[in-house]
């Protein structure tokens, strides 16, 4: 497994200068992927940022990653766009391509129907529920998408607001004066468990 260093972390330009990163290390020279997953001083996020790259992971398991996560929250769309299964169709052919069952020609055309729903959901957008539906056929289109270290950390952070955006408008919807707070909570509390289930998984990609 890839030993990970303050070197190889500021190449990949992180938002964070130098002394930071070295701060994160206590130390250490270098450290492996499956222990950053369980430093308490990294936030989600940024490990998904780091470590959903081709250096860690395999382009097979980065693609199978996006597709899970895509996955997670493909309900949302569907509760909006019952009849619409283009977002399922490209999260299926991105499996199949991920396991050498697709062509890049089928690849293509998924994630251009699924980049379409997408699309077509921004359009409709008027609520929190639009929105979450529309993420989550964007994290179904980033799944079917070529770059696979890119597209698994983009397909992660859409899931991520889908599910966020879902919660807060479910308590939105039942709820009066205090909607807003309650929204936030609520939206806060669905990000924090949807990326604490995509680091179990992507754990699990990383041998951990």
């Amino acid at each position: 497994m890839k030993r990970i260093t303050v070197d190889l972390v500021m190449s990949f330009d992180p938002c964070y200068d130098r002394e930071t990163v070295s701060k994160l290390f206590a130390g250490k020279k270098w450290m492996l992927p499956t222990t950053v997953l369980k430093l308490d001083t990294v936030s989600a996020e940024d490990k998904i940022w780091l470590l959903c790259r081709n250096e860690f992971v395999s382009e097979q398991n980065l693609r199978l990653f996006a597709c899970d996560c895509a996955e997670r929250v493909l309900p949302i769309f569907e509760k909006e766009y019952p009849e619409d299964n283009r977002p399922r169709k490209a999260i299926e052919t991105a499996r199949l391509f991920a396991n050498g069952e697709a062509t890049q020609k089928e690849m293509d055309a998924a994630w251009a129907a699924a980049r379409a729903a997408a699309w077509e959901a921004t359009q409709k957008e008027m609520d929190a529920a639009w929105a979450a539906a529309r993420d989550a056929a964007w994290a179904a289109a980033r799944a079917a998408a070529w770059a696979a270290a890119r597209d698994a950390r983009a397909a992660a952070w859409d899931a991520a607001w889908a599910a966020a955006r879902d919660a807060a408008w479910d308590v939105a919807w039942d709820a009066a004066w205090a909607a807003r707070a309650a929204a936030r909570a609520a939206r806060a509390a669905a990000w924090d468990a949807e990326q604490k289930w995509q680091i179990n998984k992507l754990s699990e990609y990383l041998g951990g």
